[in-house]
C-alpha cells in the first residue's frame, strides 16, 4: 500500500517552518531539500520543497508562493499523553502564532493544530449524556485544554 504523505504549501518559509517542526517533535528531522532551477517557477536556487519526518510521518513542504495559505479546514492533531505534553506542544507550537478555542491553535506560519489529550473525547462518547454535555461545554470555554478540569466537569465538580 502506498504511504500518504501530507504536503504543506509555505509562501518561502518550508525549510524555515521545517527546523522549526523538527525542533519541538522528538525523533524528528529533514530528509532533503530540493531547490528550484533554470526555468521552474521559482528564483533559481531558492529552496522548492522540504521533506521532513515528525516522529516518523512523513510531509513535505514545499515553497509555491502566495496564491495559497492555510485554513482551519485542515489541521494537525497531537494527541498527547498526559497535560505535561499538551502545555508543552501548545506553548512551542503557539509562539508567535495564534491560540483559538477547544484546544485549537495556528502556529507562526499559520498552519492549525489541535493538541489534546488522548482519550479525551471518549467521555463524550459514553451513554451518560449529561456528563459528555459538561465536558463539551467546559471545552467549547477553553482555549488550551485542561485535563483536570475536563474531568472535574465530567464528575460534576466543576
Amino acid at each position: 500500500m502506498p504511504r500518504i504523505t501530507p504536503n504543506l504549501w509555505f509562501d518561502t518559509e518550508a525549510l524555515e517552518a521545517a527546523e522549526f517542526y523538527c525542533s519541538i517533535f522528538p525523533n524528528s528531522e529533514i530528509t532533503a531539500v530540493t531547490h528550484y532551477t533554470e526555468g521552474s517557477p521559482g528564483p533559481v536556487g531558492s529552496v522548492m520543497t522540504v521533506t521532513f519526518l515528525l516522529d516518523g510521518q512523513e510531509y513535505t513542504g514545499i515553497n509555491g508562493g502566495p496564491q495559497f495559505s492555510f485554513s482551519e479546514a485542515v489541521s494537525l492533531l497531537v494527541n498527547c499523553a498526559d497535560q505535561a505534553e499538551v502545555d508543552y506542544y501548545w506553548d512551542k507550537l503557539s509562539a508567535g502564532g495564534e491560540e483559538s478555542v477547544c484546544g485549537w491553535l495556528k502556529d507562526r506560519y499559520g498552519l492549525s493544530w489541535q493538541v489534546v489529550p488522548s482519550g479525551w473525547e471518549q467521555i463524550l462518547t459514553e451513554p451518560d449524556q449529561e456528563r459528555a454535555a459538561r465536558v463539551m461545554q467546559a471545552v467549547l470555554g477553553m482555549k488550551k485544554l485542561d485535563l483536570a478540569a475536563i474531568l472535574a466537569a465530567a464528575d460534576g465538580a466543576a
